[in-house]
């Protein structure tokens, strides 16, 4: 797998190199210089294979001669040992659950993937890394427990302060060890710009070998990419036989990104819908073709409040690049606050099922996009955290007690250990530099 910058001034790289440097020299993001789709026969066959098996042909297609079949086959071995069920919602709408990893959301998938994949590396290279992540909410919990204890590894994590809920902080906060968290007084629009200078600044690439865990890093989209082939597997299972269509709850879109990469390697896909909170740069570029990124605001789904979407480039070009190629595979809308809240309630009211902020805005999204584009399909939402990661936004909003699973449970009487933190660079530098 060779891959290039998106800004076209750095070298192309291997898979390896691209993983560890994370960001090119150029501030661009790293792309695979080609993506083959897989056979038919594979999908012909699809609704019988395992989500591991699935992730192998996938690795397998698209990562070419950087892994034996027997380095892959480890790798997915290690890291998906957990499902993404389609749960029926009502006729026509599934639930795609991405919360049945060990921290209880979709950044699972990635963390899990990306963990294992630089401990083959590092085991190989004998090297030692530093990781910078920058979270808005689900992040930094997944690569907290991703690679906490991983050896050669050490983990630091930049949070907004008060913008993140109780128990995503216990989670990137209370492990210790070779895990650190940084409690930064500004947005997650912050957090990441600081990680992003870091990987460009010579004195701290030249101190340390650096790594991202954001969705920057490609190592982080190529595993997302499985659970949209698990998702299409167990709906051609159940003999749902229209289009499918895939809502995304979207704030840094890399979410989305790797859903466009399985579409590219040829999953059925009629449309992706872009669904934003009060966050939308990218459903107003979706609407307009202008793209204008803007100060990211706080809403209840707060994983997406992001402003400036890094992925954005990413999701452009493997939807063709061209806005008009662009809006005919990705539609783009957005849900406030007082919706997403109503949303919660009616579908709670009808079904009794029990919603997080950011999956009733990928129902919305949905709905939205049927009433735009009446017709037959297969809706497929996809719910990316445990509701229960949102306890006091949830049982306000429903004015019910819900259950909450044991290991998040256990986490609230943990004393949370981080260390706060400006949005200057120069403190952030000097800090790493100690």
């Amino acid at each position: 797998m060779i891959l290039y910058s998106t800004e076209h001034k750095s070298p192309n790289v291997s898979l390896e190199e691209a993983i560890f440097r994370g960001l090119p020299p150029d501030n661009g993001l790293y792309m695979p210089t080609s993506i083959q789709p897989l056979p038919a026969s594979f999908f012909e066959t699809i609704q019988d294979r395992t989500l591991p098996e699935m992730a192998i042909a996938v690795c397998e297609n698209l990562l070419g001669d950087s892994l034996s079949s027997e380095e892959i086959k480890k790798i997915i071995d290690q890291s998906m040992t957990f499902e993404a069920p389609i749960v029926s919602l009502e006729p026509g709408t599934e639930v795609l659950e991405l919360f049945h990893g060990p921290s209880m959301a979709f950044k699972d998938f990635g963390a899990r993937f990306m963990a294992a994949i630089m401990s083959h590396y590092l085991l190989k290279s004998k090297r030692e890394i530093r990781i910078l992540v920058a979270t808005s909410g689900d992040t930094g919990g997944a690569v907290a427990q991703g690679f906490f204890n991983t050896p050669g590894i050490s983990v630091t994590i930049l949070y907004p302060t008060g913008k993140v809920s109780d128990i995503q902080e216990k989670q990137l906060t209370t492990l210790g060890g070779n895990v650190t968290a940084l409690e930064i007084d500004g947005t997650f629009d912050d957090c990441q710009r600081l990680v992003k200078q870091a990987f460009l600044d010579e004195e701290l690439r030249s101190a340390f070998d650096l790594a991202s865990a954001n969705s920057i890093n490609i190592s982080r989209l190529i595993p997302q990419s499985f659970y949209y082939f698990a998702a299409y597997a167990q709906a051609k299972k159940k003999g749902l036989n229209a289009p499918v269509v895939f809502s995304v709850p979207s704030g840094n879109f890399g979410n989305l990104s790797a859903g466009l990469m399985a579409y590219r390697m040829g999953l059925p896909v009629k449309a992706f819908v872009a669904s934003c909170n009060e966050n939308h740069p990218v459903a107003d570029y979706l609407r307009t073709g202008e793209y204008n990124p803007v100060a990211s605001v706080e809403t209840l789904s707060n994983a997406m409040d992001v402003g400036s979407p890094s992925n954005f480039i990413r999701m452009r070009l493997l939807a063709g690049d061209e806005w008009s190629q662009v809006c005919e595979i990705i539609k783009g809308y957005y849900t406030n606050d007082q919706k997403t809240q109503e949303i919660m309630a009616d579908v709670f009211a009808r079904t009794d099922y029990v919603m997080c902020p950011h999956t009733a805005v990928a129902y919305d999204g949905l709905q939205q996009y049927a009433t735009e584009y009446p017709g037959e399909i297969t809706g497929i939402l996809l719910s990316t955290a445990h509701y229960a990661k949102f306890l006091p936004t949830v049982e306000g909003t429903l004015g019910v007690s819900v259950p909450v699973p044991a290991r998040l449970a256990e986490l609230l009487d943990k004393t949370k250990k981080s260390i706060p933190m400006g949005t200057d660079f120069a403190d952030f530098k000097a800090y790493l530099l100690q």
